[in-house]
């Protein structure tokens, strides 16, 4: 477990971390191993550093580290502390200084991981109040730059005044970071359009160059690399050169395994993109570095791909018997090219109801038990709904079989629709007479053509272990969201939730799937990986990290040789928080202040700098401890005694 040791040693200035190493012995099968280790840093020297060097904010109070301690994943690693770096020097200060005195570090963006990979025991880099900006739009080339805290809508609102715009485009769009998707490697609703107009549905393959930087200090900016390039980079030599060298013999090693255990489906997000590295991808190191968590590198600079904005849009909304009847159709409905296809189940319109959420809005969908939400765009009004039409026309010839439709061209009937698919993490969080979900297999995906058998037998693993869950997601390209009723509290709780995700990876991988579909492996999946990959690949990525990160200090336990799944946990079996005498009774949550904390699930829709104003102070001061997740965040950290 990685955990912030306050005590310092007798008469000593350095505190004591424990975290991962680089690995230093070998498996039963010749693979490198990492280990865990109690690191000493010298916290007070640090800082100093720090501060004489960085102009942005440094704060390593005991607030500041609790707000950071972390992201919206089951997790919790109280951190070193926190850095807001207000420009590029800043960043490779804060490096610096960290690399001076054997510091670890993550770098953070809105901070809406579910997988774990944006908290961890070392100096955190929030780049989301500073360093956040759109560099520049070239509408002829199709490309952007921006830096790593930039929001996503901020960077497509700029990119849209041309026509053009980023196709990936999570539920978070209004408050998540470009950074933080190039860490995870995100999708959304939209990727089918990046996959139809670009490279694919993933961030990966809408990047075209990025600049980064090592532990080490090295600056590198990278992208495609033909293989005359690639040679003459290793005839240079130099560090650049060593890591090209010593990425193309990872390549030759591993490139048979690499093309035959990478399943080739829109949404393969579990494990680090060493296909980029093969020839046949251009050795796109850029590409390849997308999807790492931070693990490898930061990154200080990013040029991205832009695809063509539709002037209008037309939403049909499809209605069936069942969610597995929806999912059953998706091959069929992705014949007509639409560039959005989602899916939402009869449990989340229940969930929603208990809620109270989006009553009104509920009363739009046509009828039925599941629900396809098939977005089409045109040049104008008329070339989208002709679109809808064609499919209802096509649809309509199944007779008795045919889906109920209703087709949406207002565009606020539209948005309001979307907002019932985009509100679905929140809807499937604290269900009044129902127990607490979390995430740990939240955006498993497979092949489309399998997403109805794939949800027939994923709804029988949930009967198996007695969980009622909603499913809802990304069914044109084979992406499903949950939320399951997981008992962290207790130890036989915990012991059925891993046995839960064992068998759940078992099927995904039996299916031709990918644990993770969106939003990394993290420390939620990486345990799995194996399952996956097998370990020789598991190898090849833990290989891949050392070329970048041979100090293992960038978000040591993610990924690679991570933390177990049940360790550092933010609730759990032992988990006793203080329970204060309050004036207020809350009756949903058994009377506790503290269960009242648990509320905020962390998707940090209270950090939007636009729009609906739900967290007002936080839209001006952009500061985490100013949003309603940073207060509760706070309350929680308090009672955590």
């Amino acid at each position: 477990m990685a955990t912030f040791i306050e005590e310092k040693k007798k008469n000593s200035p350095l505190i004591q971390i424990q975290t991962k190493q680089p690995p230093t012995k070998f498996d039963g099968k010749g693979h490198q191993t990492g280990t865990d280790v109690t690191l000493e840093i010298d916290v007070e020297s640090l800082i100093a550093e720090l501060k004489k060097t960085v102009t942005g904010e440094v704060r390593f109070d005991a607030g500041s580290r609790a707000l950071y301690a972390t992201d919206a994943s089951n997790y919790r690693q109280i951190p070193i502390g926190l850095v807001v770096p207000k420009t590029r020097g800043d960043v490779i200060a804060t490096i610096a200084a960290c690399r001076k005195f054997g510091a670890p570090i993550v770098s953070r963006g809105g901070g809406t991981s579910l997988a774990g990979q944006g908290c961890n025991v070392a100096v955190i880099i929030d780049y989301s109040k500073y360093y956040n900006k759109v560099l520049w739009i070239d509408e002829q080339r199709r490309l952007g730059a921006i830096q790593p805290g930039c929001v996503l809508d901020n960077f497509r609102g700029e990119a849209e005044k041309f026509g053009i715009t980023f196709g990936p485009d999570p539920a978070t769009h209004n408050h998540n970071t470009l950074g933080g998707m190039i860490g995870n490697d995100s999708c959304g609703i939209h990727s089918i359009m990046a996959a139809q107009e670009g490279d694919g549905a993933r961030t990966a393959d809408n990047v075209e160059e990025i600049e980064i930087l090592l532990y080490d200090g090295t600056i590198l900016r990278v992208g495609a690399t033909s293989e005359e390039e690639l040679e003459k980079i290793i005839r240079e030599g130099g560090r650049r050169g060593e890591i090209y060298r010593k990425l193309k013999d990872l390549r030759y090693r591993y490139a048979d395994q690499i093309r035959e255990k990478f399943v080739n489906i829109p949404r393969r997000v579990s494990g680090f993109n060493l296909p980029y590295l093969l020839p046949e991808k251009g050795f796109n190191l850029a590409r390849a570095l997308v999807g790492t968590e931070g693990a490898c590198v930061t990154v200080l600079e990013a040029t991205m791909n832009l695809v063509p904005n539709p002037k209008e849009r037309s939403l049909l909304v499809l209605g069936y018997a069942d969610v597995f009847a929806a999912g059953d159709d998706v091959p069929a409905i992705m014949k007509h090219q639409p560039i959005g296809l989602e899916g939402i189940d009869d449990i989340l319109i229940e969930f929603m109801k208990k809620k109270g959420m989006h009553s009104d809005d509920l009363k739009m969908l046509p009828d039925g038990n599941g629900w396809l939400l098939v977005e089409f765009g045109g040049d104008s009004q008329a070339d989208a709904d002709d679109k809808a039409e064609k499919l209802m026309a096509e649809l309509k010839r199944r007779g008795d079989d045919a889906p109920s439709m209703k087709l949406f061209d207002d565009e606020k009937e539209e948005h309001k629709l979307w907002e019932v698919r985009e509100s679905g993490l929140g809807a499937t969080a604290h269900i009044p007479g129902e127990p607490m979900s979390h995430p740990g297999w939240e955006d498993s995906a497979v092949p489309p053509d399998k997403v109805g058998e794939y949800l027939r037998k994923l709804k029988a693993l949930f009967r198996k272990y007695d969980y009622k869950v909603s499913v809802y997601g990304h069914f044109g390209q084979g992406c499903i969201h949950c939320r399951i009723p997981f008992d962290l509290f207790t130890a036989a709780g915990i012991e059925k939730y891993k046995s839960f995700v064992n068998e759940a990876a078992d099927l995904v991988v039996s299916l031709g799937g990918s644990l993770s579909g969106e939003h990394g492996d993290g420390q939620a999946r990486g345990e799995l990986l194996p399952k996956m990959f097998g370990d020789d690949l598991i190898n090849a990525f833990r290989e891949f990290k050392m070329i970048f990160d041979p100090d293992w200090k960038m978000n040591p336990g993610k990924v690679v040789d991570p933390f177990k799944i049940d360790e550092n946990l933010r609730v759990s079996n032992t988990y006793e928080p203080w329970q204060p005498e309050t004036h207020f009774k809350y009756p949903d949550d058994k009377g506790s202040f503290a269960n009242a904390t648990l509320r905020c699930v962390g998707v940090g829709k209270c950090r939007r700098s636009g729009g609906a104003k739900m967290c007002p102070s936080y839209m001006v001061t952009f500061e985490e401890k100013d949003s309603t997740r940073g207060r509760s965040r706070l309350l929680s950290e308090m009672l955590d005694v």
